[in-house]
């Protein structure tokens, strides 16, 4: 029952998504600010996959980690941070779940949650 429920949500949200990024992005898929993906002339995947599929990436890529011990891949959440966030006057980098920053913007958006960071770091190491 309770993966049902949840597999329920993910889709609902996983639509929702769908739906919205890319009226939220416009043309542009490059985050706003001054972040190495700002400057970058390509994602990881064609950004019509990435805003379809980024959390199966994460989902698939937290599995190698966790349960086969695998870590330098692609798709890591590390490079994700490392790539999206931002970096202040001070020359210090905005987490990226920050209020308006590019994974917080979105997730807010289609109201889906974003815990990812109540464990995993939300600025470059």
């Amino acid at each position: 029952m309770l993966k049902s429920c949840y597999t329920s949500k993910l889709a609902a949200v996983l639509v929702l998504l769908m739906i919205a990024l890319p009226a939220i992005a416009g043309k542009n898929w490059r985050s706003e600010g001054n972040s190495k993906a700002t400057k970058a002339e390509a994602c990881v995947a064609p950004v019509p996959e990435m805003r379809r599929n980024h959390m199966e990436m994460i989902q698939h890529q937290r599995d190698l980690t966790v349960h086969q011990g695998i870590r330098k891949t692609d798709n890591s959440l590390h490079g994700c941070i490392d790539c999206h966030a931002n970096i202040d006057d001070a020359g210090k980098h905005i987490p990226v779940n920050a209020p308006g920053q590019f994974c917080s913007g979105c997730h807010n958006y289609v109201a889906a949650s974003l815990d990812c960071f109540s464990c995993h770091a939300t600025v470059p190491k």
